[in-house]
């Protein structure tokens, strides 16, 4: 094969320090636009993002030079310092851990619309309920005494 050819699509989420409502909607929309920065900066595209005020869910597309957790470290070190650089007199921080699912093209609308409504997810599950169900449904292992430290 004369090149290399890749669609690397992930749906990544992470929460806020011990899941304290950290997103507030103040803040919400600039950090989503530094956070497409962040992605686009390392070569990358944002193609959604949402949340609640104590998790997000990003729908990336990462180059194949870059390694997803690269990009997530970059991510959530570079966005978790802009705040805390913007707003001193507030904690800031993002929880150490993160889930990441890799996305068919074919799924790509079913998963933006799944980012988008967030609110109305919420409304029924917890984000832990909802963490639960995205880990079974991709068939990730994972050992619960360790999952929400």
């Amino acid at each position: 094969m004369a090149s290399s050819l890749a669609n690397l699509l992930y749906h990544i989420v992470f929460s806020t320090k011990g899941r304290q409502p950290l997103v507030t909607e103040d803040l919400r929309e600039p950090l989503f636009r530094y956070i497409g920065s962040i992605v686009l900066k390392h070569r990358g595209i944002l193609l959604e993002i949402g949340g609640m005020p104590d998790h997000l869910h990003c729908l990336v597309k990462c180059p194949p030079s870059l390694a997803m957790s690269s990009m997530l470290r970059a991510i959530k070190s570079d966005s978790s310092a802009w705040v805390s650089r913007r707003h001193p007199d507030r904690f800031f921080a993002w929880q150490r851990g993160y889930g990441a699912f890799t996305v068919s093209a074919s799924q790509v609308e079913v998963v933006r619309r799944y980012i988008r409504n967030q609110e109305a997810h919420h409304g029924q599950w917890s984000f832990e309920e909802e963490y639960l169900q995205m880990l079974e449904r991709h068939g990730v292992e994972y050992d619960e005494r360790f999952l929400w430290n």
